[in-house]
């Protein structure tokens, strides 16, 4: 029988870099919406803010895996064990259909505005696509993922390159809003 417990899910270096970045991420979207007061586009940094920081939790104490386990328990101890297939299947597209309605939702609150936000739209995307994938634990990208490049496992890079898009459209809204305008040349004097 699976049995979960909560305990540090990765503890390793690049464990807990991620957990840092999922941190940094959402302390970025936090102040993206607080600049955007008024602006269309602000849900979108408020969402994906909670959603980093439940993923920066989730990430260190391996929630998915308490969820599996609990259907695995239930499974045996209800007798359905076998078809458990399509319990499965049915649960991988509920979990689909909310990530899609989610996505939809905040490209919807972004209208008029993913130009500036697209980035960070593709960044969730990949996080929210590289998560559920990985806590769905197919065979085939579990060895994907469990390859080293560069020094480190697949794992750290494709976690991580969402978080970077993530990070690099949030630190341009920043950057952009804080430089200061330029002068109108019909202001000059003379």
């Amino acid at each position: 029988m699976q049995r979960w417990s909560p305990q540090i899910g990765d503890p390793g270096v690049t464990g807990w870099l991620t957990v840092l970045a999922y941190a940094l991420c959402a302390m970025l979207a936090l102040a993206v919406w607080r600049r955007l007061k008024g602006q269309r586009g602000r849900l979108f940094w408020a969402v994906l803010s909670l959603l980093l920081v439940a993923l920066a939790v989730n990430k260190q104490l391996d929630l998915q895996s308490a969820v599996t386990a609990t259907g695995k328990c239930l499974a045996r101890a209800q007798g359905w064990y076998a078809q458990r297939r399509l319990m499965q299947a049915l649960f991988i597209g509920l979990i689909g259909g909310c990530a899609l309605a989610l996505l939809l939702g905040l490209t919807l609150s972004l209208w008029g505005r993913l130009r500036q936000n697209l980035l960070a739209a593709t960044g969730l995307t990949l996080v929210l696509c590289y998560v559920v994938i990985r806590a769905l634990s197919f065979h085939h990208f579990d060895r994907l993922i469990g390859t080293r490049n560069f020094g480190v496992t697949n794992n750290f890079l494709f976690e991580n390159a969402g978080l970077v898009l993530i990070a690099v459209n949030a630190a341009w809204l920043l950057w952009r809003r804080r430089r200061p305008a330029r002068r109108s040349q019909a202001a000059w004097p003379g």
